[in-house]
């Protein structure tokens, strides 16, 4: 008999992997996608004719990767030339000599000890000692499973002191203070929380994590970091997966209490068994997809995850040496905060990461023009707002002022920058206000609140950044594989529940499931 169809809505990473993995399954999926190419915030831009990343820049778990590949029979480095970053980024303050981290733990221990003193040093140590045990506590029953609905939820492979070490009732800044007391390391390591969007002020110390996932390996993509989607839509179609980009769905349509398929924008029905939604949740709650599916979801009052001003730009640069991954941090780093999220309003004193793409070799100097990303954060709220030219270039100002203090020129013109807004994130990804990464990290059961792959309407599922397990590459490709998982596994329930025979399907982990 015919394989059951899934229409999968949008072709960013979580979107690629459920196809990957449901496909592989062999199920009939189609990949509808309102851009012109696959990658959702895995995007490039053009610049005085040269092409860039544009959005995320970092890529961290290369296992999880490993993985998807290996279970549809591939294997990852023949699709992608993955180069190792030795040091996993240069820190930079006005006035200070730059800061280096390094993969390797005593490499970095002795960087901070010639930095700021033995006593940091050892206090490094125990920071990452702490981290790799928060990692190790919910790699397996947390990230790649699941969600829990409350920490509790975990007793099963952990114990109760391995609980109480995951801190979910301190913040991320207080925690730092245990270990480091010179500002400038609790600035750096406090900088993880913004890697899913949120302030180390108010996010929880659980994600210390970040900083041992990324102590595993930092690689660069050859070819820009769109060549993952790319790979993965190779891998998908080898699987018989069907893409449809330049298409727009305006409703998930409804039948009998469950997801029967989608309207597309033309007006066009396409019908499924499954649909996944690889969008963010705040446009399924807010009615985007139609009255019918906006309830298969509570709408989510929690605050929004930082967005951000970006400049993607091809300009000469002199003075600080740079390497592929920095970051230039200001000098008060609560106000920066509190302007984005308390105050609704551009960073008077932001905090600059650079992404310099010409920068594998580290002691190489590009001859001429370099391919850089600029970000800095901003208020998620492009839906309500849109800043002036005056206030972005004041932005500027401030941001490439603090390069300057730090050693670094960049000699940037309009014709060769790309400036992307909140405003602009928000149309891009509807619903969210420019928000980049679904909801932010506020409080011990912040993680925990997040919505899993299954919805309250039968045959709807979703990922994404906005869902569990969270933001980033490796969480969004995740979040792919538990909505596949999920879709699985419930259409083979209602299969024997039918009585009607259908064809064996391998699960996630290659077992055979009737």
């Amino acid at each position: 008999m015919a394989q059951p169809r899934v229409a999968i809505v949008g072709a960013g990473m979580a979107g690629l992997v459920a196809a990957v993995d449901l496909a592989r399954n062999g199920l009939d999926v189609t990949v509808l996608e309102r851009g012109d190419a696959p990658g959702g915030k895995l995007r490039e831009g053009t610049v005085g004719g040269v092409r860039l990343d544009a959005g995320p820049t970092v890529f961290t778990m290369r296992s999880v990767f490993e993985e998807i590949f290996a279970d549809a029979g591939a294997v990852l480095s023949d699709h992608l030339d993955l180069r190792p970053v030795e040091v996993l980024a240069r820190h930079a303050w006005a006035g200070s000599a730059p800061l280096d981290l390094f993969g390797d733990l005593d490499r970095s221990a002795d960087a901070i000890g010639r930095f700021a003193g033995a006593a940091e040093a050892n206090g490094y140590r125990a920071f990452c000692a702490r981290a790799q045990r928060i990692f190790s506590t919910l790699d397996t029953p947390f990230m790649r499973a699941a969600r829990p609905g409350s920490p509790f939820g975990l007793l099963g492979p952990a114990s109760v002191g391995d609980l109480l070490a995951l801190s979910p009732f301190v913040t991320l800044w207080s925690a730092l203070g245990e270990h480091f007391s010179d500002p400038r390391l609790r600035q750096l390591f406090g900088r993880y929380a913004t890697y899913c969007g949120s302030s180390p002020f108010s996010a929880p110390a659980t994600l210390m994590l970040i900083a041992h996932a990324e102590r595993q390996g930092v690689w660069s993509i050859q070819g820009g970091m769109q060549r993952l989607a790319l790979a993965l839509e190779t891998l998908a179609a080898r699987h018989g997966v069907r893409f449809r980009c330049t298409t727009e769905v305006d409703e998930i349509l409804v039948d009998g209490g469950r997801a029967s398929g989608v309207r597309l924008a033309t007006g066009e029905r396409v019908t499924a068994d499954v649909v996944v939604l690889n969008a963010d949740v705040a446009a399924l709650a807010g009615g985007l997809f139609g009255a019918a599916a906006a309830r298969a979801t509570p709408r989510d009052r929690a605050p929004r995850s930082l967005s951000a001003v970006t400049w993607a730009m091809l300009a000469p640069t002199a003075g600080f040496h740079l390497l592929r991954h920095n970051v230039f941090f200001s000098n008060d780093y609560a106000s920066e905060f509190a302007d984005v999220f308390d105050r609704d309003r551009l960073p008077a004193n932001p905090t600059v990461y650079v992404c310099a793409q010409d920068r594998d070799d580290p002691d190489a100097v590009p001859p001429g023009p370099e391919r850089l990303l600029c970000l800095v954060n901003a208020p998620p709220s492009g839906d309500r707002r849109t800043f002036s030219a005056t206030e972005i270039e004041r932005c500027a100002t401030r941001s490439f002022g603090l390069l300057q203090a730090c050693g670094l020129t960049v000699e940037r013109t309009p014709e060769r920058t790309l400036t992307t807004t909140p405003a602009d994130w928000a149309r891009l990804f509807p619903a969210t206000g420019g928000a980049l990464y679904g909801r932010a990290m506020r409080g011990a059961m912040a993680a925990f609140r997040r919505p899993g792959a299954r919805t309250a309407l039968p045959g709807l599922f979703l990922a994404g950044g906005s869902v569990h397990p969270g933001a980033g590459l490796p969480m969004a490709a995740l979040s792919g594989r538990q909505a596949a998982a999920s879709a699985i596994a419930d259409l083979a329930s209602a299969r024997r529940a039918s009585t009607v025979p259908f064809r064996r399907m391998a699960t996630l982990g290659g077992t055979p499931t009737r």
